[in-house]
């Protein structure tokens, strides 16, 4: 079957996750974070029953700590987790060589600061050819008027703005694979 070149293929997927830290997160509409971290939970489930590679970063954590506790419990034993200085992950040390390594072409977004790292890092990674994909209700930014201008920039520059059930019903394609139960249990 024929389809238009933006939809997702769990073949041609990998999540990236970037800098869902504790700290962070503590700064964001508490509302907001949670929405966030609920709904990148359940892409990382089905990241891992659809073998889904998975990155993510850490802006200075010896400032902003780890990784969520949520998100890291649910990290696929392989996800390596790279900190960083730069805003955006492109200029994380080891990030781009682990992603041209997957050979795959399609990248969704999910973070914070919707308009400081998720931004850079979409308009780095468009300007090197990939597609990208920022899951709407998987990001934050501190001000809720950052996110939306952001968005608005990021789609202006060809990012794809998506919602993380879009993600997740693309990544399946059809109510009869074989994972559609397990996956469309994620569904809040």
């Amino acid at each position: 079957m024929n389809t238009t070149p933006t939809l997702l293929k769990n073949v041609d997927s990998v999540l990236v996750i970037v800098d869902m830290q504790g700290k962070l997160s503590a700064v964001m509409d508490e509302k907001d974070a949670q929405t966030m971290h609920e709904n990148t939970v359940s892409l990382l489930e089905a990241a891992k029953n659809l073998a889904i590679p998975v990155l993510a970063t850490e802006q200075y954590p010896q400032g902003l700590g780890k990784t969520e506790k949520i998100v890291q419990d649910n990290l696929p034993n392989n996800a390596p987790i790279f900190e960083k200085t730069a805003f955006s992950c492109v200029g994380a040390s080891g990030f781009m060589p682990a992603l041209e390594q997957t050979k795959r072409k399609q990248i969704i977004l999910v973070g914070q600061e919707a308009h400081v790292c998720i931004l850079q890092t979409a308009l780095d990674l468009i300007v090197l050819g990939y597609q990208v994909h920022v899951v709407e209700d998987s990001i934050c930014s501190r001000k809720g008027e950052h996110k939306f201008y952001a968005l608005q920039r990021l789609q202006a520059q060809n990012a794809i703005i998506t919602n993380y059930e879009s993600v997740l019903f693309e990544w399946l394609r059809d109510a009869n694979h074989p994972d559609f139960k397990s996956i469309s249990h994620l569904l809040k």
